[in-house]
Protein backbone atom coordinates (compact mmCIF):
# COMPACT_ATOMS: atom_id res chain seq x y z
CA UNK A 1 0.00 0.00 0.00
CA UNK A 2 1.44 3.40 -0.97
CA UNK A 3 1.60 5.90 1.71
CA UNK A 4 1.33 10.16 0.83
CA UNK A 5 3.17 11.71 3.50
CA UNK A 6 1.62 15.17 3.81
CA UNK A 7 2.61 18.11 6.00
CA UNK A 8 0.47 19.55 8.13
CA UNK A 9 0.91 23.11 9.56
CA UNK A 10 0.32 24.01 12.93
CA UNK A 11 -2.82 26.68 13.13
CA UNK A 12 -1.61 30.22 12.51
CA UNK A 13 1.62 28.96 10.85
CA UNK A 14 3.00 30.57 7.89
CA UNK A 15 4.99 30.01 5.05
CA UNK A 16 7.50 32.25 3.69
CA UNK A 17 7.75 32.02 0.30
CA UNK A 18 10.50 33.70 -1.32
CA UNK A 19 9.55 36.96 -3.70
CA UNK A 20 11.22 37.10 -7.04
CA UNK A 21 14.11 39.27 -7.98
CA UNK A 22 14.35 42.00 -9.84
CA UNK A 23 17.52 40.98 -12.64
CA UNK A 24 18.70 44.30 -13.80
CA UNK A 25 20.31 43.44 -17.30
CA UNK A 26 23.23 45.54 -18.48
CA UNK A 27 23.63 45.68 -21.84
CA UNK A 28 27.19 46.07 -23.49
CA UNK A 29 27.92 49.00 -25.53
CA UNK A 30 27.11 49.10 -29.23
CA UNK A 31 29.88 49.26 -31.55
CA UNK A 32 29.76 51.76 -34.35
CA UNK A 33 32.32 50.32 -36.28
CA UNK A 34 30.93 46.86 -36.57
CA UNK A 35 27.02 48.03 -37.18
CA UNK A 36 28.39 50.42 -39.65
CA UNK A 37 31.92 48.81 -41.04
CA UNK A 38 31.13 50.17 -44.51
CA UNK A 39 31.50 53.90 -43.41
CA UNK A 40 35.14 53.23 -42.23
CA UNK A 41 36.28 51.42 -45.10
CA UNK A 42 35.20 53.87 -47.82
CA UNK A 43 36.84 56.60 -45.40
CA UNK A 44 39.99 55.02 -45.50
CA UNK A 45 40.21 53.79 -48.79
CA UNK A 46 38.72 56.59 -50.60
CA UNK A 47 39.87 59.76 -48.52
CA UNK A 48 41.66 59.28 -45.72
CA UNK A 49 45.54 60.24 -46.61
CA UNK A 50 47.56 56.99 -48.27
CA UNK A 51 51.15 56.89 -46.51
CA UNK A 52 52.50 54.21 -48.60
CA UNK A 53 55.30 55.67 -50.08
CA UNK A 54 56.32 57.27 -47.22
CA UNK A 55 56.68 54.20 -45.25
CA UNK A 56 58.16 52.42 -47.32
CA UNK A 57 61.04 55.13 -48.01
CA UNK A 58 61.08 54.44 -43.67
CA UNK A 59 61.30 50.96 -43.59
CA UNK A 60 63.20 50.34 -46.52
CA UNK A 61 64.92 53.61 -48.00
CA UNK A 62 66.70 51.10 -51.33
CA UNK A 63 62.85 50.07 -52.19
CA UNK A 64 63.42 46.89 -51.58
CA UNK A 65 62.56 45.09 -48.19
CA UNK A 66 64.56 41.29 -47.07
CA UNK A 67 63.07 38.39 -47.95
CA UNK A 68 62.26 37.79 -44.38
CA UNK A 69 60.63 41.06 -43.70
CA UNK A 70 57.43 40.51 -41.10
CA UNK A 71 55.23 43.34 -40.67
CA UNK A 72 52.27 44.47 -38.58
CA UNK A 73 49.91 46.56 -39.07
CA UNK A 74 47.85 47.37 -35.23
CA UNK A 75 43.97 48.91 -35.63
CA UNK A 76 44.45 47.66 -39.30
CA UNK A 77 40.51 48.59 -39.98
CA UNK A 78 40.19 47.03 -43.44
CA UNK A 79 43.81 46.27 -43.88
CA UNK A 80 44.60 49.08 -46.75
CA UNK A 81 48.41 49.37 -45.38
CA UNK A 82 48.82 45.82 -45.01
CA UNK A 83 47.33 44.63 -48.24
CA UNK A 84 49.24 47.34 -50.16
CA UNK A 85 52.58 45.96 -48.80
CA UNK A 86 52.42 42.63 -49.56
CA UNK A 87 50.70 43.07 -52.81
CA UNK A 88 53.82 45.21 -53.52
CA UNK A 89 56.27 42.60 -51.77
CA UNK A 90 55.16 39.32 -52.56
CA UNK A 91 58.56 37.93 -50.65
CA UNK A 92 57.47 39.47 -47.06
CA UNK A 93 54.97 38.59 -45.01
CA UNK A 94 52.34 40.80 -43.40
CA UNK A 95 49.80 40.46 -40.32
CA UNK A 96 47.09 42.90 -40.22
CA UNK A 97 45.45 43.02 -36.63
CA UNK A 98 42.13 45.07 -35.55
CA UNK A 99 38.98 44.97 -32.74
CA UNK A 100 36.34 45.18 -35.19
CA UNK A 101 35.25 41.68 -36.49
CA UNK A 102 33.48 43.31 -39.39
CA UNK A 103 36.54 45.16 -40.49
CA UNK A 104 38.50 41.97 -40.08
CA UNK A 105 35.75 40.02 -42.18
CA UNK A 106 36.46 42.80 -44.73
CA UNK A 107 40.12 42.81 -44.96
CA UNK A 108 40.30 38.84 -45.33
CA UNK A 109 37.61 38.86 -48.21
CA UNK A 110 40.06 41.57 -49.87
CA UNK A 111 43.23 39.78 -49.09
CA UNK A 112 42.26 36.26 -50.56
CA UNK A 113 44.52 36.36 -53.42
CA UNK A 114 47.58 37.29 -51.28
CA UNK A 115 49.30 34.65 -49.56
CA UNK A 116 51.68 36.25 -48.07
CA UNK A 117 49.05 38.47 -45.82
CA UNK A 118 46.72 37.47 -43.18
CA UNK A 119 44.43 39.14 -40.73
CA UNK A 120 43.24 38.57 -37.17
CA UNK A 121 40.49 40.01 -34.81
CA UNK A 122 42.14 40.91 -31.67
CA UNK A 123 43.19 43.76 -29.00
CA UNK A 124 45.90 45.96 -29.71
CA UNK A 125 46.80 46.95 -26.09
CA UNK A 126 47.33 42.87 -25.68
CA UNK A 127 49.00 41.11 -28.68
CA UNK A 128 48.89 37.33 -28.09
CA UNK A 129 52.20 37.41 -30.68
CA UNK A 130 55.97 36.79 -28.84
CA UNK A 131 58.12 39.23 -27.87
CA UNK A 132 60.63 40.28 -30.86
CA UNK A 133 58.39 39.23 -34.08
CA UNK A 134 58.07 41.76 -35.97
CA UNK A 135 60.37 43.18 -38.08
CA UNK A 136 58.27 46.33 -38.96
CA UNK A 137 55.55 47.83 -37.59
CA UNK A 138 52.71 50.42 -39.22
CA UNK A 139 49.77 52.07 -37.28
CA UNK A 140 47.48 54.95 -38.43
CA UNK A 141 44.62 56.38 -36.81
CA UNK A 142 44.96 54.34 -34.05
CA UNK A 143 45.04 56.84 -30.84
CA UNK A 144 41.90 58.52 -32.30
CA UNK A 145 40.15 56.24 -29.66
CA UNK A 146 42.29 54.34 -28.21
CA UNK A 147 42.41 55.42 -24.16
CA UNK A 148 45.46 53.44 -23.30
CA UNK A 149 48.05 54.81 -25.31
CA UNK A 150 50.78 54.38 -23.72
CA UNK A 151 50.24 50.82 -23.25
CA UNK A 152 50.01 50.26 -27.15
CA UNK A 153 53.15 51.97 -27.43
CA UNK A 154 54.41 49.30 -24.73
CA UNK A 155 53.11 46.83 -27.33
CA UNK A 156 54.77 48.19 -29.86
CA UNK A 157 57.94 47.99 -28.71
CA UNK A 158 57.29 44.32 -26.87
CA UNK A 159 56.73 42.74 -30.56
CA UNK A 160 59.35 44.54 -32.70
CA UNK A 161 62.37 42.53 -32.52
CA UNK A 162 66.11 44.27 -32.21
CA UNK A 163 66.55 46.64 -35.53
CA UNK A 164 62.95 46.22 -35.84
CA UNK A 165 61.05 49.89 -36.72
CA UNK A 166 57.70 51.33 -36.46
CA UNK A 167 55.62 53.99 -38.29
CA UNK A 168 52.82 56.27 -36.89
CA UNK A 169 50.72 58.45 -38.65
CA UNK A 170 48.29 60.41 -36.29
CA UNK A 171 45.98 63.08 -37.65
CA UNK A 172 46.73 66.67 -36.20
CA UNK A 173 42.95 68.49 -36.19
CA UNK A 174 39.57 67.05 -34.03
CA UNK A 175 37.34 67.50 -36.47
CA UNK A 176 38.39 66.28 -39.44
CA UNK A 177 39.79 62.91 -37.39
CA UNK A 178 35.98 62.81 -36.04
CA UNK A 179 34.48 62.69 -39.57
CA UNK A 180 33.74 58.42 -39.64
CA UNK A 181 32.66 58.79 -36.22
CA UNK A 182 30.33 61.30 -36.44
CA UNK A 183 29.08 59.77 -39.83
CA UNK A 184 28.58 56.63 -38.37
CA UNK A 185 26.37 58.44 -35.09
CA UNK A 186 24.24 60.07 -37.68
CA UNK A 187 23.48 57.15 -39.89
CA UNK A 188 22.65 55.11 -36.55
CA UNK A 189 19.92 58.18 -35.66
CA UNK A 190 18.82 58.53 -38.96
CA UNK A 191 18.17 54.68 -38.57
CA UNK A 192 16.30 54.54 -35.26
CA UNK A 193 19.43 53.24 -33.68
CA UNK A 194 19.72 54.83 -30.21
CA UNK A 195 22.03 52.38 -28.05
CA UNK A 196 24.92 53.27 -26.10
CA UNK A 197 28.27 53.17 -28.13
CA UNK A 198 31.46 52.48 -26.90
CA UNK A 199 33.68 54.58 -29.31
CA UNK A 200 33.66 58.51 -28.20
CA UNK A 201 32.10 61.09 -29.97
CA UNK A 202 34.33 62.60 -31.48
CA UNK A 203 38.42 61.51 -31.78
CA UNK A 204 40.69 62.93 -29.72
CA UNK A 205 43.76 63.96 -31.45
CA UNK A 206 46.99 64.96 -29.75
CA UNK A 207 49.35 68.13 -29.17
CA UNK A 208 52.71 67.82 -31.31
CA UNK A 209 54.25 67.75 -27.64
CA UNK A 210 52.19 64.84 -25.98
CA UNK A 211 52.63 62.88 -29.23
CA UNK A 212 56.70 62.97 -29.05
CA UNK A 213 56.40 62.25 -24.89
CA UNK A 214 53.76 59.68 -26.43
CA UNK A 215 56.66 57.37 -28.06
CA UNK A 216 59.89 58.97 -25.58
CA UNK A 217 58.03 56.67 -22.72
CA UNK A 218 59.84 53.35 -24.39
CA UNK A 219 63.62 53.18 -24.55
CA UNK A 220 63.88 53.35 -28.52
CA UNK A 221 67.34 53.68 -30.26
CA UNK A 222 66.52 56.21 -32.63
CA UNK A 223 63.09 58.37 -32.42
CA UNK A 224 61.84 60.58 -35.55
CA UNK A 225 58.83 62.89 -35.54
CA UNK A 226 57.47 65.30 -37.54
CA UNK A 227 54.39 66.79 -39.12
CA UNK A 228 53.04 67.21 -42.83
CA UNK A 229 50.20 69.51 -43.21
CA UNK A 230 47.06 67.51 -41.18
CA UNK A 231 49.22 64.61 -39.62
CA UNK A 232 52.18 63.83 -37.36
CA UNK A 233 54.50 61.06 -37.95
CA UNK A 234 56.62 58.81 -35.42
CA UNK A 235 59.11 56.83 -36.88
CA UNK A 236 60.69 54.77 -33.94
CA UNK A 237 63.56 52.16 -34.03
CA UNK A 238 64.19 49.50 -31.76
CA UNK A 239 67.64 48.77 -30.57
Amino acid sequence: MNHIAKTILAPGATVSVDQPRSVTVIEKPDNLFERFAWIYIFCREKVFRDDTGRIIRAFWPAGEPPANSKVLELGCGPGFYARTLASQFRQISVLGVDSSKELVKYAREKAMALHNCTFEWGDVLNLPQPDDSFSQLVASRLFTILPERERAVAEMFRVLNSGGKCFVAEPRFAFSASIPLLTMRALARVNGYSHEYREPIKATVLSYRHFCALFATQPWSRMKTWRVGRYQYALCEKG
